[in-house]
């Protein structure tokens, strides 16, 4: 399984669930301020992978719960990586004019008007922990799940991982403070899509928790490190954006510290390492697991 058209039809669905909520919770087109919330529709329902609210519902599935009901957990986190990608595009970020395959979100709509959808893209996904999660989950537990996606997406989580890349930039990192930086930037919203996914179990169990977390942890790595081996094997038509684009910048990467098949093998080590964690949860974390291979084998 190398592209999201090779995902198996329950994955598939859930992709489209997720697409299907996020158009009913974004503001319509026609209401005020128009050209604001076109700019956010762009940016949110302009394609995407879906990773995140698709490990969401799995991480319901894993628990016995109907993934109808993580709609709001799920496309949550997806708006704040939407957010986050249309604030990396920007010139003083990464200055990229291609998500997805196609212009990114300031150069149709303008820098001020990004600037904007993220924010707003921002405070929605907030919105919907507060006013959409499902009947049953303990307003404790409510708190705890709008308290995690905000330490995900702030200074200790994706905002301070992006600070840290940013001033990596032609630095030497080793090993380790690479780690650091990318359990921050992309490991922090992949943890909070398995957590708030379980967290729409009323009353889950810590150990559950704890071996959900330690699951997306290690996959969340393997996420970053075949994004920066796609950066050298991928194609630009295919990754929709320029290929080669981190080592134009000379960014830090995992193939420029262990090499490329380095960097294959501690992919692989996390996702052996990851599907362990899945033990306890027998037939239904195979969503999950999928999921995992997904991860690992995509070429884009």
């Amino acid at each position: 399984m190398t592209d999201s058209s090779n995902i198996s039809p329950r994955l598939s669905q859930w992709r489209e669930q997720a697409d299907a909520y996020l158009h009913q919770i974004l503001p319509s087109e026609n209401t005020t301020p128009k050209s604001l919330h076109k700019a956010m529709a762009y940016a949110v329902l302009n394609g995407g992978k879906r990773v995140r609210p698709i490990l969401a519902y799995a991480a319901a599935h894993a628990l016995e719960v109907e993934t109808s009901q993580a709609n709001a957990a799920a496309c949550a986190v997806e708006l704040i990586h939407a957010y986050s990608l249309v604030h990396d595009d920007l010139p003083a970020m990464d200055d990229d004019d291609l998500r997805r395959g196609k212009p990114t979100c300031h150069k149709v709509f303008g820098e001020a008007e990004a600037i904007l959808v993220g924010d707003a893209l921002q405070s929605l996904a907030f919105h919907l922990l507060a006013h959409k999660l499902p009947d049953g989950i303990p307003a404790q537990q409510r708190l705890d799940m709008i308290d995690l996606l905000a330490v995900a997406s702030g200074s200790r989580g994706m905002c301070g991982g992006q600070s840290i890349d940013l001033n990596a930039v032609g630095q030497s990192l080793n090993i380790a403070e690479l780690e650091n930086m990318h359990i921050h930037k992309t490991g922090a919203l992949i943890r909070a899509s398995v957590k708030l996914g379980a967290l729409c179990k009323p009353n889950v169990e810590k150990a559950q928790l704890q071996k959900l977390d330690h699951f997306a942890k290690q996959i969340g790595l393997a996420f970053q490190i075949r994004d920066d081996i796609l950066d050298i094997e991928g194609e630009t038509d295919t990754l929709g954006k320029p290929q080669g684009s981190d080592i134009a910048r000379n960014k830090p990467t995992y193939p420029a510290l262990l090499g490329l098949d380095g960097a294959k093998e501690m992919a692989e080590e996390l996702y052996q390492d990851a599907l362990a964690s899945l033990d306890m949860f027998a037939e239904r974390g195979e969503p999950l697991r999928e999921l995992s291979r997904y991860i690992i084998q995509r070429d884009y």
